[in-house]
């Protein structure tokens, strides 16, 4: 059976602005206090899953163990079919160090183009790990599908936001308002998933 998560205080282990911002806003209607990763220094651990949802566990448990408190970690990213799925959970160290997703979108492009460019269909995946202080988690995951566009457009999002357009959609993510965006999203479509499990009524 499910574990619920009680109202207190959640750490969200990132120590990305847009990411806290995103799951902040998604769970500010359950009341329950929020505070990054980041914001309480804490360390970030070393990603070496083959998985999104590993990768999430991953983080949380950290940040579980280190606080004291429940930990909701993302791993998210970008597939793209003609690139095998790339660069899927290494989509963060497209962008490199210091992380810069322009040039990592320059670099999702010009793969795209060396292999053919003919088929620009991509999605985005996100996994949720949901854990606690004593190692219980619970971890769901939620994708989009869309299509990839050059130039990137838009400021609104974060990442490869810019050169991803939604099935359906004509805007990229990165020209959507927030509130519209929450409602599609990989990551909404996840978080969906973890309110069923672990935050709506019981």
């Amino acid at each position: 059976m499910a574990r619920r998560l009680e109202a207190g205080t959640l750490v969200l282990a990132t120590h990305n602005p847009g990411k806290t911002r995103e799951i902040a806003a998604l769970i500010a209607p359950f009341g329950i206090a929020v505070r990054s990763a980041g914001e309480l220094g804490l360390a970030e651990p070393v990603e070496d899953g083959a998985e999104f949802k590993t990768n999430a566990e991953i983080k949380a448990r950290a940040a579980a163990a280190a606080s004291g408190l429940p930990a909701l970690a993302d791993d998210s990213g970008l597939a793209v079919a003609a690139l095998g799925g790339e660069p899927g959970i290494h989509s963060a160290r497209w962008a490199g160090e210091p992380r810069d997703f322009a040039r990592a979108m320059e670099r999702v492009h010009e793969a795209l183009s060396a292999s053919g460019g003919t088929d620009d269909s991509a999605r985005f995946v996100c996994a949720l790990a949901l854990c606690w202080p004593d190692g219980h988690c619970e971890t769901v995951a939620g994708e989009v599908r869309g299509r990839l566009t050059w130039p990137p457009r838009g400021t609104k999002g974060f990442g490869y936001d810019p050169m991803f357009i939604a099935e359906g959609e004509s805007l990229t993510f990165g020209e959507m308002e927030p509130d519209a965006k929450h409602a599609i999203s990989h990551r909404a479509d996840a978080f969906r998933k973890l309110v069923a499990r672990c935050l709506g009524p019981g």
